[in-house]
């Protein structure tokens, strides 16, 4: 029996207009009626999901959401913090060395805001384009504080580079950080450990759920480690070859609403892989 659904935000949940569909948005509130956890799964902060949460009514006292691809844990009616992992100062420097290796842009994220740092010449990072729900202000290194806690660094830029500048990254990097594509053009650099599997696995804990008891839907690698964690993973049906593959089912397209279809079906129906 699913107790919780954990699901992936864009390319998943919203269609290409990132909009959620009547028919998922009853789907889902079908769920939590019947007492099922709904849980949204990203890469960003949660004042950039904040508007599909009300949209949703999933900010009641007992929501949860789960934000910087599993750094952070929190309830969504109050933002309390119910588990976090943090990258350090000596962190950002590290990963600012690599950038500038690498010739590419860099960001990073806190709680309350962006964090633009000097880029390579006709290098300025795409990261504004996609976040807009936290302000961005511009550093350079010796301004920030020795204290800071950063949720996330990003890369963003041109698809075509970026993925020959990951080809370039150190192992010893790789080995050191979490280091995942969110969209094509956006790699994210993680305290290593962090995933969208070991957030859910954080919550689960907290709320007693077990991974059989867990389905989650998502389209890009770094929905990853939460459809190998889960009891029932999910891909959408335009999700990257590798989730599919990692997947125990692959759904409709999230322009064909594949998140209702897959409540609907093994949620609400109470179907199996067996039966469906």
């Amino acid at each position: 029996m699913i107790k919780l659904i954990a699901i992936d935000l864009d390319g998943t949940l919203l269609n290409n207009e990132k909009q959620i569909t009547p028919r998922t948005k009853l789907a889902l509130q079908r769920a939590k009626e019947k007492g099922v956890k709904v849980v949204l799964c990203t890469g960003r902060p949660l004042l950039g999901m904040v508007h599909y949460l009300d949209e949703l009514g999933l900010r009641d006292e007992g929501d949860f959401g789960i934000t910087y691809n599993g750094g952070l844990v929190q309830k969504t009616n109050n933002g309390e913090i119910l588990a976090q992992q943090t990258l350090t100062k000596h962190h950002i420097e590290e990963l600012y060395q690599l950038s500038q290796a690498l010739e590419l842009p860099m960001n990073f994220i806190d709680l309350k805001q962006v964090y633009a740092l000097p880029h390579p010449e006709n290098r300025a990072s795409l990261y504004g384009t996609v976040m807009k729900a936290l302000p961005m202000v511009s550093v350079v290194m010796e301004e920030v504080p020795a204290d800071i806690a950063v949720n996330k660094a990003v890369f963003c830029f041109d698809q075509v580079i970026l993925d020959e500048a990951i080809t370039r990254i150190p192992a010893s990097l790789t080995e050191k950080y979490t280091i995942m594509k969110s969209r094509p053009f956006l790699l994210e650099l993680l305290p290593q450990g962090v995933d969208k599997g070991q957030g859910i696995a954080s919550l689960c804990k907290l709320l007693n759920i077990d991974a059989s008891e867990v389905m989650t839907l998502g389209d890009e690698e770094n929905d990853l480690a939460m459809i190998e964690f889960a009891g029932l993973g999910i891909a959408m049906g335009n999700a990257t070859d590798e989730v599919k593959k990692a997947a125990q089912f692959v759904t409709k397209t999230n322009e064909e609403e594949g998140v209702a279809y897959a409540v609907e079906e093994f949620v609400l129906a109470g179907k199996t892989l067996e039966n469906i």
